[in-house]
């Protein structure tokens, strides 16, 4: 692993400071700020009208990864990186002594050190440490990718997101701001009343959604487990117990495919909101994104890719309105199953010839209107037959108290009023295991525990699940889950390590 001849010339250097008596790989750092809170403090020093900007009195100790090296005779500049900023130090033979020549002969871009000096502000105006102290803390022996070039091989960045987070700021800024969304969704619903509970990720059961699980064992039980799809069923459980307003921050799990928008294990916030409605829902939402926006400082345009998504206003049109108005089915074949089915077919949609109206439906929507939804908007008034664990609108039984959002052309958010029929939840379950039974993997499972507690009664309740992940790429301008996944799932190769070029 490490026989590559750069690699060999820095561990022969950490061999060298070790003769030296100097560990490479100390552990006794001290630190008195981060390199923004220096570069903050002491940026009046730029503004002194005296030939010499400094202050030699303020000495403080700070800490970070070499990421540039200028060594020359008696004295040296470098600039290091720590999580929020860059630093230049200059450092000399004069204050350093002998520990000079051994850091200039065997320091490295890489190496993390730990510094102790005044400001001041060099010559070229730059505000820098002066170093009286110097502590080599972690001797990098793999080498950093070359400076100009930097790390561009996309799946080398996911795949060593660590090498990715060294050499490519923006990423990091991009995973600040992720853990900043996420904190801020946290505070909302907790200003609103909502409880954050945590409930289990092995189910005997893989309830929530319609997804293909992902199976393990329990040896001590000798039973199988499943990776949770959804943390729905457990969450309407917690309403029926009697608490009215709960959300989860997790993770689920779905054994499907990758792409630019899946992952097989990716982050929801879920909530269920007890005498409440879908409508209600709806409303909470387009709190949440305008709370998000003006707490993160986005202005109400925001670019995504080559367009741009309008925050100022929010669609909502029904499911089959959707199919004709955005889709450009006419509403006749809209209304009509068997030339749906003909419509599907002479557009080279592959259809199974039992497929139900709903399904059929939900066929044309994903093919037709998704990819087009760009602005944001709720889809209301679902078929009944993809909405397992929605409740029937009064008005009409075919259709579901069920909305998806959808914005950039990908749906965010799904919600709905929750079925508390018991009866009704039983004939839904029995029907997805029909559905399991023909072949169809991602149809849900029977669990009698679940009815069983609906059948203590749950009040009317409205819940929803936001993919926060999704979210995010829209927030930040990434076009792919990978970017905004620290470590994404990747396909198995043995060429795990960056190619570092041998000398010629």
């Amino acid at each position: 692993m490490f026989s590559n001849t750069y690699i060999q010339q820095r561990i022969q250097k950490a061999n060298i400071l070790k003769e030296a008596g100097l560990n490479p790989y100390r552990n006794d750092s001290l630190v008195d700020m981060d390199n923004a809170t220096f570069l903050e403090k002491y940026a009046f020093l730029k503004q002194l009208e005296t030939e010499e900007k400094k202050e030699e009195d303020s000495k403080v100790w700070i800490k970070g990864r070499v990421k540039f090296l200028r060594l020359m005779g008696k004295a040296s500049f470098i600039k290091i990186e720590d999580s929020n900023a860059i630093l230049q130090v200059y450092f000399s033979q004069n204050e350093l002594g002998d520990l000079f020549q051994i850091l200039k002969k065997n320091l490295e871009v890489g190496d993390i050190v730990n510094i102790y000096g005044f400001p001041f502000v060099t010559k070229t105006g730059e505000l820098s440490l002066h170093a009286l102290d110097f502590k080599l803390l972690t001797k990098s022996i793999v080498p950093l990718p070359e400076k100009f070039h930097g790390l561009s091989d996309i799946e080398l960045r996911y795949r060593q997101r660590y090498l990715d987070l060294i050499v490519n700021q923006e990423v990091k800024e991009t995973f600040k701001l992720r853990s900043k969304i996420i904190s801020l969704m946290r505070k909302f619903f907790e200003q609103r009343g909502f409880l954050e509970v945590e409930t289990p990720m092995l189910h005997p059961i893989p309830g929530g959604a319609n997804a293909r699980p992902f199976i393990t064992h329990h040896n001590a039980l000798n039973v199988e487990r499943y990776l949770r799809i959804a943390p729905e069923l457990y969450l309407k459980r917690l309403v029926v117990g009697g608490f009215e307003a709960v959300f989860e921050i997790n993770r689920n799990f779905r054994n499907e495919g990758i792409d630019h928008s899946h992952n097989p294990e990716f982050s929801m916030i879920e909530f269920y909101w007890a005498y409440h409605d879908h409508y209600d829902l709806i409303e909470l939402t387009k709190e949440l994104f305008y709370y998000l926006l003006e707490s993160l400082s986005l202005t109400q345009v925001l670019p995504f890719g080559d367009i741009n998504i309008d925050f100022s206003s929010f669609q909502t049109m029904t499911y089959k309105e959707s199919l004709n108005i955005i889709g450009g089915i006419s509403s006749d074949i809209v209304a009509d199953k068997e030339k749906l089915k003909v419509f599907l077919k002479q557009h080279n949609i592959k259809i199974d010839s039992d497929l139900s109206y709903g399904k059929l439906l939900n066929e044309a929507f994903d093919n037709f209107v998704e990819s087009k939804l760009i602005n944001p908007t709720f889809i209301i008034e679902y078929p009944i037959e993809i909405s397992p664990l929605a409740r029937r609108n009064d008005r009409d039984s075919n259709l579901a108290d069920r909305f998806e959002l959808f914005i950039g052309g990908r749906e965010i958010a799904n919600g709905f009023s929750e079925l508390n029929d018991p009866l009704d939840q039983l004939e839904r379950f029995k029907a997805q295991v029909a559905e399991k039974e023909r072949g169809d993997e991602e149809a849900q499972y029977m669990d009698e525990d679940f009815v069983w507690a609906l059948g203590h009664g749950m009040p009317p309740t409205a819940g929803q699940g936001i993919g926060i992940d999704r979210l995010v790429m829209l927030l930040t301008n990434n076009k792919s889950i990978k970017d905004v996944i620290l470590f994404p799932a990747m396909k198995p190769t043995t060429e795990n390590y960056i190619p570092i070029q041998e000398k010629e």
